[in-house]
């Protein structure tokens, strides 16, 4: 099953997402005429693991980690399907990462990795849009807008072995496998779950494959997990306004 927020006049409306409709508790509402999706969730916290494939190791002379590699994104970054990325005025060099994300289900803490499916509500995309010429991972990573999330939460997933593949106006930049991970999405929850205190609806991004270059402003931006969905944004400049 598909779960997917709609951004109203009226406030956000939760639901079931199928065929371009959402059928939540008080009706039906058609994507596009009621409202648009949002990211699909409202997290307190979206916690991100790096270095998490080999090929990222090799291409930005890292060194394998021990353990996983985290960082923390506030909710501010958080943007939805469809909505435009902007491209911040303060850096030049503004690149993707196409990542396959967990939304936790209920509060839970040491969860043990055999136990993980039973906290997980299921799976999302996020795009962890990185400003590559900042200082530290906060400046870099941190910023609104810099965690486009969505389209929807699928909760019938089993996330080992699944392909993925970033498009870039069209052009192919990644495309990789979740067999590929360092540490498998079981691995990581639990391992974070050993520090903090999960809520429901917080974030829990796995990754991403080697990253081939930056965008510019206009760029179209598709994030495709298999048997999830796909992920679009565009790319704006500071004046260019929300049009594509």
């Amino acid at each position: 099953m598909r779960q997917a927020r709609l951004r109203t006049d009226d406030g956000i409306v939760r639901g079931r997402y199928t065929d371009g409709r959402i059928v939540a508790a008080d009706g039906e509402y058609e994507v596009g005429r009621d409202g648009s999706l949002t990211y699909p969730c409202a997290p307190s916290a979206i916690y991100c693991v790096g270095r998490n494939y080999a090929e990222t190791l090799e291409q930005m002379d890292y060194d394998r980690p021990p353990e996983p590699d985290f960082f923390i994104k506030p909710p501010a970054s958080l943007s939805g399907h469809g909505d435009p990325i902007r491209y911040p005025g303060w850096t030049d060099e503004l690149t993707y990462a196409g990542e396959l994300a967990a939304v936790v289900d209920r509060r839970c803490r040491d969860v043990p990795e055999a136990n993980v499916s039973e906290v997980i509500r299921g799976y999302t995309v996020m795009n962890d849009v990185d400003a590559l010429d900042q200082q530290g991972r906060t400046a870099r990573k941190a910023f609104d807008g810099s965690g486009p999330l969505g389209p929807w939460i699928e909760t019938d997933l089993n996330p080992e072995g699944i392909g993925m593949e970033t498009v870039i106006n069209g052009e192919t930049r990644q495309d990789a496998n979740t067999e590929l991970m360092l540490f498998s999405p079981a691995e990581i929850v639990s391992f974070l779950s050993r520090r903090f205190t999960l809520r429901p609806g917080d974030v829990i991004a796995f990754g991403s494959p080697a990253n081939p270059g930056t965008v510019e402003s206009g760029d179209v931006i598709e994030i495709t997990y298999e048997g999830v969905g796909t992920l679009r944004n565009h790319v704006v400049g500071p004046s260019d306004g929300d049009a594509a």
